[in-house]
Order: C-alpha cells, then structure tokens, then sequence
C-alpha cells in the first residue's frame, strides 16, 4: 500500500500547466489521507476560478491512480487558508528565480 509520503512524492509529476513548477512545490497540497487503497487530497488553487482547474484535478487523479495498491482518488478544493506565495518551498523559488 502506498503512504502518504509516496502520493506526496508521485504528485511532484503533477503541474501546473501555467507556472513551471509541480504542485507540491508550488504549495498547492494541503492534505494526503490514505486507507486501504483509497486516496483523498485537499489541495488549493493559486486563484478562484483558475482555468486550469479541471486539468490539475484530472492529472492528480490519472497520476495517483496508476500507482501500485491505488483503488481511489479523490480531490477536494478548497480555500482555505488561500494559496499565497509563502507556501512555495524554497526549491521552488530557486527554480522560479523568486528571493526567499
């Protein structure tokens, strides 16, 4: 059965297709639960409304799913707290070219 760390880990292939950067250094994941096959994420966006929402969530799913031990995902938006720049982890901003 995979763990949290290994999803956090597959989710490091997922992008943003509007900022070269995955979502996991963008800040974008705020929560892995994961029992017994089933996968729940609680992620954010960097804006209400972004047009990239359906691709994002598509591409979480199709990349969560294909690992091994994986039955279900499930992605929920959400708001709160709202994504900011300050979730960016510093590899993040070394690749974005943005000072800590």
């Amino acid at each position: 059965m995979p763990t949290r760390d290994d999803i956090m880990e597959r989710l490091r292939f997922c992008y943003d297709p509007e900022i070269p950067l995955n979502i996991v250094d963008l800040g974008l994941i705020y929560g892995v639960q994961v029992e017994e096959g089933d996968v729940v994420i609680e992620m954010t966006l960097t804006a209400p409304g972004c047009p990239s929402h359906n691709e994002i969530s598509h591409d979480i799913r199709t990349t969560v799913l294909s690992m091994p031990g994986v039955n279900t995902v499930k992605v929920n938006v959400v708001w709160d707290p709202p994504w900011n720049p300050s979730r960016i982890s510093q590899e993040g901003r070394e690749k974005l070219g943005i000072e800590a």
